[in-house]
Parts: C-alpha cells; sequence; structure tokens
C-alpha cells in the first residue's frame, strides 16, 4: 500500500500547547512545565475550526465525553486563558456545538477566580469543563482546586460538567484529603484502586510506571498493526504546531491540519516509512529502528510501549517528517 487516505473527523481535541504546570507519571502527551510556551496561533485556531465546522456540526451534538464533541486541552490551556477565551469564541461563531475545556484545576486558586474564569468561557459559548481527577494530577495539585472546580464548574455548566475519572474524585473526597498525596502514599494506602485507572501506553506511562505491568519480548507485538489507531475517524487531536496527530497516538503527524482538503485526499506513504511500517505491522518498525540501530529493551510493557520506544530512537535521528514534535520524545520522562 503506497498511498493512504484519511477519513474526516466526527470529534477531536485541540491541543493548545504542550506546556503543563505538572508533568504527570501518565501523560500521553508528555507535557510538563519545562516544554517551551509556543501555544496556537489565533490565526492557525481560527483556520483549523472552520475547516473541521461542518464535519463538527452534526457529529457533535451528541454531547460532551471523553470521545464526543470538541476539546480544548494541553499540557494546560488556562496557562494562557486569553487565548483560551479566543478560541472559545471562535468555535461559536463557526457553529461548532459541544464545545469544552480539559484541565488540572492548578489555577482554581479561589471561590472568586474560578467562578470568573468558568463563567466568562461559559458567556463565549464554551458547552462545558472536563475536570481530570487521579492519582497523577493529584501529586501536583492540591485536592481542595480539584473539589472547588467541580463544585463551581456544576453551578456554571450544570450537565456541561465531566469529572474524569469520578471514581478517583469520590476515593479522594472520602478520604477527606488536603493538599496533594504522592503517587507512592497512594500505592501505599489505595493501590488496588489503579485498576480503575484508564492508562494509555503511548505517552510517560511505559518510562515512568513499567514497574507495575508484566513486560513481554518485542517478538511478542510482531504481526500487530496500528492501522486501526492511525485512521479513525471518531476521534483526532490537532496540536499547537498544527500537527494532525492520530486519535491517541502522540508524536505521530498524519500531515498539516491546516491542509485539511489534502490531507482527506491521499498520504504518500513512500515518503513516510514509519507510518507505512505501522500500518502494516509492528515487526516492520522493528525492522526499521534496527536498521538505524535500535537497540532492544529487556520488555516491553504493551505494542504501544514497543511502538514509541522505537519511535524515539528514530525521532532522535530527525530524518522522518511523520514523528512530531521532536519535542515530545524529549520529555518523555520529565
Amino acid at each position: 500500500m503506497a498511498f493512504l487516505s484519511i477519513p474526516a473527523p466526527r470529534s477531536g481535541g485541540i491541543l493548545l500547547t504542550y506546556k503543563c504546570s505538572s508533568a504527570c507519571k501518565h501523560c500521553l502527551y508528555a507535557s510538563s512545565p519545562s516544554w517551551p510556551s509556543d501555544w496556537l496561533s489565533v490565526a492557525d485556531a481560527e483556520f483549523i475550526l472552520r475547516q473541521w465546522a461542518h464535519h463538527l456540526r452534526a457529529s457533535a451534538e451528541g454531547g460532551i465525553g471523553v470521545n464526543q464533541g470538541l476539546h480544548f486541552t494541553g499540557g494546560e490551556p488556562f496557562l494562557n486563558f486569553d487565548l483560551l477565551l479566543q478560541v472559545t469564541a471562535l468555535a461559536n461563531q463557526v457553529g461548532i456545538p459541544s464545545t469544552f475545556v480539559e484541565t488540572n484545576c492548578v489555577w482554581c486558586v479561589d471561590d472568586e477566580t474560578t467562578r470568573a474564569k468558568l463563567c466568562a468561557l461559559q458567556e463565549a459559548g464554551l458547552g462545558g469543563i472536563l475536570i481530570s481527577a487521579n492519582p497523577f494530577v493529584v501529586e501536583h495539585v492540591p485536592f481542595e482546586r480539584t473539589r472547588r472546580a467541580v463544585r463551581i464548574g456544576l453551578q456554571v455548566f450544570g450537565r456541561g460538567l465531566v469529572v474524569y475519572q469520578p471514581v478517583f474524585y469520590e476515593h479522594f473526597r472520602r478520604m477527606g484529603l488536603q493538599g496533594c498525596l504522592s503517587f507512592e502514599e497512594y500505592l501505599r494506602h489505595a493501590g488496588r484502586g489503579l485498576q480503575d485507572a484508564e492508562l494509555l501506553c503511548g505517552g510517560r506511562v511505559a518510562y515512568k510506571l513499567g514497574h507495575l505491568f508484566r513486560k513481554q519480548p518485542a517478538q511478542r507485538f510482531f504481526g500487530s498493526s496500528c492501522r486501526r489507531e492511525l485512521i479513525r475517524d471518531w476521534h483526532v487531536h490537532i496540536d499547537n504546531y498544527c500537527n494532525l496527530v492520530p486519535g491517541y497516538c502522540a508524536g505521530i503527524s498524519l500531515g498539516d491540519a491546516c491542509d485539511m482538503d489534502a490531507l482527506s485526499a491521499v498520504i504518500d506513504l513512500r515518503e513516510r516509512p514509519v507510518l507505512s511500517a505501522l500500518l502494516s505491522n509492528l515487526g516492520e518498525l522493528h525492522n526499521l529502528g534496527q536498521a538505524h540501530g535500535y537497540q532492544e529493551l529487556d520488555g516491553y510493557v504493551s505494542k504501544c510501549h514497543l511502538c514509541i520506544d522505537i519511535r524515539r530512537h528514530l525521532a532522535r535521528l530527525g530524518s522522518f517528517d511523520e514523528l512530531r514534535p521532536l519535542q515530545f520524545y524529549e520529555h518523555l520522562e520529565d
């Protein structure tokens, strides 16, 4: 197969930045404070939203959810509240329904600030807010800020408030948690609760939490294809560098999101050997990696771990256009 056609998206997220106040161990996008303060430009945001509008108007009517509607995320989008407010208004102007923002709530320092920002976003057309609550966020964000965001967010957005994941939020609330809680302390007191965590191994998980998993040899994953993950239409992402990121496959760019017409036509896979290998099977990606000096690890926690570790090696060579942004691979172990 020499060419690939990408279906139009039905839902998705726009990363305003990779910079974050935290460096969570589970972060799919390897966000952290050490990223540069690069933000999506207003001009690019408007262009992308206008192109997406006709695809998302009908499909986003289903409401707000982890894989529904259009969400603004990062990194931490509230680190640049003016930009967040602007892109919210732009999405409203072009008629995209079911928009929401994803946040770690670090900015919810008091009731007045929290209410003022959420009301401003609601008035600009934002439909809801997704609040991250889990053992990784609470390492960095005092839980009382999360509780404040939930309480005021419910008043402002009503059913447009989503807590992800509610099982952890309720657990911390019942604990009477104040301040932060280290992951090690969480494991000592409530480690079994991790069975409820949705951990995706395409980002920092395998490097920061790999000791929690049973590892398998690389050959165990040969023959597995990533085709379904790479060309799915039900949820995609666009980052602040205008990379079209397939699904949850961070660090892979299908091309320039400002040229959706070209992307929806064909991608020449002869110019993208990493993408071509992933669409076939991970054995081919392994062969490509070894041809460029890749050395196997002692074991891998999933096919995503094998994939990202080979990609990290290849990205350091700087010769593969589909491995973008290169900074993503540099921040996996922050």
